[in-house]
């Protein structure tokens, strides 16, 4: 039994090393919704309705955003590039940032608030509950939550491409990127816990992406119920 498995049959108590991967995407993501509040109140927030007048034209963008500032970030910390690291950083808080502020829009100024909170208490749930089924499940890896990620964002795009040109099939592509992320957060969860990645921060950063992804998708329905309140 290696030490990791140790460590998780100790009763889900985390590592140091755990402890300073989830510090760091907390911190991250809690930089995040503060920028998603401030940038609902500036043009910012108008970008995601021009970007998604074409639902697929907006989902490319934010897509090549992510992915893009995920890998500066990866290959300024694997290169000890702080500039290029916190280049890259920036991009993902940038793109979180607005498309979160474009939901928030949607709402009045006093209810964003209540509904990024509501958002906060789901996402914090459901990332405990992804989190507890990947620890208890010590001796079962999870690289194929990865692969089936991948599918799902692959499957997400074809729907939106197609929900462009016929609207009821967009939310097919919702589903399949949420569950994408979710899929990404398990698979994320798992290489903290099995210390896949030997950088923390490395592992940080993916955790962040993973739950931002997730955060902004929980956000989407919450907006909208508040919305027919």
């Amino acid at each position: 039994m290696s030490g990791y498995e140790t460590a998780t049959d100790r009763g889900f108590l985390l590592s140091g090393r755990e402890w300073k991967i989830v510090t760091g995407a907390s911190g991250l993501m809690f930089l995040n919704v503060l920028l998603m509040f401030v940038f609902a109140a500036t043009p910012l927030a108008v970008v995601n309705r021009y970007l998604f007048a074409v639902p697929i034209l907006g989902t490319i963008v934010y897509g090549v955003a992510i992915v893009g500032g995920e890998l500066l970030a990866e290959r300024g910390i694997e290169n000890h590039n702080s500039g290029l690291a916190v280049a890259g950083v920036a991009v993902l808080q940038l793109a979180f940032g607005a498309f979160g502020a474009g939901i928030l829009s949607y709402l009045p100024r006093s209810l964003q608030v209540p509904a990024l909170g509501i958002t906060a208490v789901v996402v914090a749930l459901m990332t405990a509950g992804i989190g507890t089924y990947v620890y208890a499940r010590s001796s079962t890896t999870f690289d194929h939550y990865g692969t089936w990620a991948n599918y799902a964002f692959l499957a997400g795009l074809g729907a939106i491409l197609v929900g462009t040109f016929f609207a009821p099939v967009l939310l097919v592509g919702f589903v399949c990127i949420f569950v994408g992320f979710l899929l990404r957060l398990g698979w994320e969860i798992w290489r903290v816990r099995d210390a896949r990645v030997a950088s923390p921060a490395l592992q940080a950063i993916g955790l962040y992406v993973a739950v931002a992804g997730v955060f902004v998708h929980v956000l989407q329905i919450v907006v909208r119920m508040l919305g027919r309140r």
